[in-house]
């Protein structure tokens, strides 16, 4: 049981740490709450992709009625289930003045504390206030969420900065018309440059210093490799998690075999194929990277192939050759398609073609990813788009490129090359 003179203090602490402390926030694009309906607004998402930020965003927006409470703050480890009930008490003691105003609680890492979810339903429904709740567990995905909160949820996954959000930490205006064609084209590529192989953290954005990018990525990674993994699904077969981890981020935007990976490790170190498949799920579950199945109408085709993997954030990417920067493209490409709420495939049928993508409408489109188009590829990469556009029934299709742009047909196929930057940016 923590006591009201305690909660007092930390709450009036963080109030004036936020106001003070914190800063300029990016505003985060396509985040849309719900206005009519009574949900609790559930963040989700990998360790450092911002939620935290969009937290304090809030409470600078609504100051007058919001309290903030971090549950990873040590003077919280008392804190029991008991204790949300007297949160409201102990808030209003502080604001008199906000009695029968309808409050806003926003509460970080609150799967730290067993039970949080009946408290949000019970605060939401039946004492009208607004909850906004974050976390880095998997948890608060939708599918882990606990019954209490099934249906009354309003689940937002938060990924790192976008391009456009990244310029804009960069203090550029993302709405200067000049930006893909003027003179600041040059700088806006640079940006790009940078994005693409350093990603899209917020707090790596602000960093220029190579080194001090490096470190952070790093511990970024070990950070999410310890909490997300290891303690949080009790692994004990470290040499299968690591070797699995190199594995899962050095094949980025390339197919993954798990069948393929146990036929070359089983003999180096002893594990199962059963512990080979639970480990693989616990990286899916804990959000470092995402799969990517191959597009058919049958459920058993499209698991029967291997997937392919995006890491959440380019910047957790394993390189080791020049060669990569097209791959890096890809994985950037597809983040960009998931962070617009599209569902991705991708399409190979004797012939490949990166992304068919389907929107919230239904639609579908085919997407090739190509870091350049010349002599050697031109005729593979137009040849797949095609053929996925012709399977689709669609008679448009794009090529993401670097700095390629062009518009041209082929077998009866509208097909626009154009820079991914560029596109992100129109």
């Amino acid at each position: 049981m923590i006591s009201k003179h305690i909660l007092k203090e930390i709450i009036t602490a963080n109030e004036e740490f936020i106001l003070r402390h914190t800063g300029d926030i990016v505003a985060r694009e396509g985040i849309l709450f719900p206005e009519t309906v009574r949900k609790v607004v559930v963040f989700y998402g990998a360790r450092r992709s911002g939620k935290t930020f969009i937290l304090y965003d809030l409470f600078k927006k609504y100051r007058d009625v919001s309290l903030y409470l971090d549950f990873e703050d040590e003077r919280l480890l008392d804190f029991e289930l008991n204790d949300f009930r007297v949160l409201k008490d102990v808030f209003l003691e502080l604001k008199p003045h906000l009695a029968g105003k309808r409050l806003r609680f926003l509460l970080d890492e609150v799967q730290n504390i067993d039970g949080w979810e009946r408290f949000c339903r019970r605060s939401v429904e039946r004492e009208d206030i607004r909850i906004f709740a974050g976390g880095s567990s998997s948890i608060m995905m939708p599918d882990e969420i606990q019954t209490e909160l099934r249906g009354r949820a309003w689940s937002i996954e938060v990924l790192p900065f976008s391009f456009r959000e990244y310029l804009i930490s960069k203090h550029i205006d993302i709405n200067d018309k000049g930006l893909s064609y003027g003179s600041q084209k040059a700088l806006v590529k640079k940006h790009f440059s940078e994005y693409m192989k350093w990603g899209g953290f917020p707090e790596v954005s602000l960093l220029k210093s190579e080194f001090e990018i490096k470190k952070l990525l790093k511990e970024y990674l070990s950070a999410m490799y310890f909490r997300d993994l290891v303690e949080r699904y009790n692994i004990t077969n470290i040499p299968l998690l690591d070797s699995l981890t190199d594995r899962l981020f050095s094949s980025f935007s390339t197919k993954f075999s798990l069948t393929a990976f146990y036929k070359q490790y089983k003999g180096r170190f002893p594990f199962s194929k059963d512990l080979l498949f639970r480990y693989y799920k616990h990286f899916l579950q804990s959000m470092l990277i995402f799969e990517v199945r191959k597009f058919s109408e049958s459920t058993y085709k499209r698991m029967r192939n291997p997937a392919k993997i995006y890491p959440v954030d380019t910047g957790l990417c394993r390189r080791t050759t020049s060669l990569d920067e097209g791959r890096l493209l890809e994985n950037l490409v597809f983040l960009e398609l998931k962070r617009k709420g599209q569902e991705v495939f991708y399409f190979d049928e004797k012939i490949e073609c990166d992304f068919i993508a389907k929107d919230e409408n239904e639609r579908l489109s085919a997407m090739q990813v190509s870091l350049e188009l010349n002599e050697k590829n031109r005729e593979r990469e137009v040849n797949g788009l095609v053929k996925a556009c012709k399977w689709l029934g669609t008679n448009k299709g794009i090529i993401f490129t670097w700095d390629d742009e062009e518009t041209f047909g082929a077998e009866g196929i509208d097909i626009k090359a154009i820079p991914f930057w560029k596109w992100l940016l129109g």
